[in-house]
């Protein structure tokens, strides 16, 4: 497989680590995907109109990949799961951030309730790789310190500063602090055979990342994190207002579409309401 990036890590904390022993091992990678809640949105925030969507509306996702060697959780849903409790019905919550803006969004299911249908525990989580810093995607962060976090420096650098961005909840990843920490640098092969790759994105944030997996039936998928939030940014090459950087997401779409083309890999944009609604979600799985 080609490579885009140099890879490389540097390991920046150390913490002993315990794995509950019951989970099975698979034969192939398996990709589970985690409902997270419905998020009332504005997609003109996206320079983009109501009419041109085919919903307004955002989906938050999670997934977890369970491969024979580890198992890494990628993003963490908005709502804290011990913030709330399961019903079997949407659950109406509201998002208070550190700048004082207020956003609604709808649970149905925990993240690691899910994950417990799927046979795992936050204790057996090898890794955990964050796309970016923002609140819709670190909800229950802290609860997977015992995890390797796997995080970009910029985006490390973002997160854990004296003063948190206005755009996060700070509460939620703050005990990342003592996490067994690797900083990536670059396109990152998590289990070492090209089967899940971290890959930089940066634009969104300074140490945006996006995640690739190789299923052995599914073929390979790309997970967007926040590089695209509507399908219509892709399909009319619309760009987000408050992104930290436009040339940088511009030139991380170019680079994303070169790689989805050279490894014949699917695009899965994790806010896509209508997609997402499609999706098997967790005790199922891609594999």
């Amino acid at each position: 497989m080609k490579r885009w990036w140099q890879v490389g890590v540097v390991l920046v904390a150390v913490v002993v680590l315990t794995t509950a022993g019951q989970m099975q091992t698979p034969a192939n990678v398996r990709l589970y995907v985690l409902d997270a809640g419905v998020l009332e949105s504005d997609p003109e925030r996206y320079n983009l109109t109501p009419q041109e969507v085919q919903s307004t509306q955002l989906s938050v996702t999670a997934f977890l990949v369970v491969h024979p060697e580890g198992t890494l959780l990628w993003d963490t849903g908005a709502v804290p799961d011990d913030s709330w409790t399961p019903t079997g019905e949407p659950v109406a919550r509201r998002i208070f951030l550190s700048d004082g803006r207020e956003r609604p969004i709808t649970v149905t299911r925990s993240i690691t309730g899910q994950m417990a249908e799927a046979e795992v525990a936050p204790s057996d989580l090898t890794y955990l790789a964050l796309s970016h810093a923002h609140w819709d995607h670190t909800g229950n962060a802290n609860q997977f310190m015992s995890a390797t976090w796997l995080v970009p420096r910029a985006e490390y650098d973002l997160m854990l500063p004296s003063t948190p961005p206005p755009v996060a909840q700070p509460s939620t990843f703050a005990a990342l602090r003592s996490s067994r920490t690797v900083i990536v640098d670059g396109q990152h092969d998590v289990f070492g055979d090209g089967t899940v790759l971290l890959l930089p994105t940066p634009g969104h944030t300074p140490g945006h990342q996006s995640l690739y997996v190789r299923l052995e039936n599914t073929g390979g998928v790309v997970l967007s994190g926040d590089l695209y939030h509507y399908p219509e940014e892709h399909t009319l090459n619309r760009l987000p207002t408050a992104e930290v950087d436009l040339d940088q997401t511009r030139a991380s779409r170019e680079r994303l579409e070169t790689f989805l083309l050279e490894n014949g890999a699917a695009l899965w944009i994790q806010h896509d309401r209508v997609a997402s609604m499609g999706w098997r979600t967790a005790p199922e799985f891609y594999d």
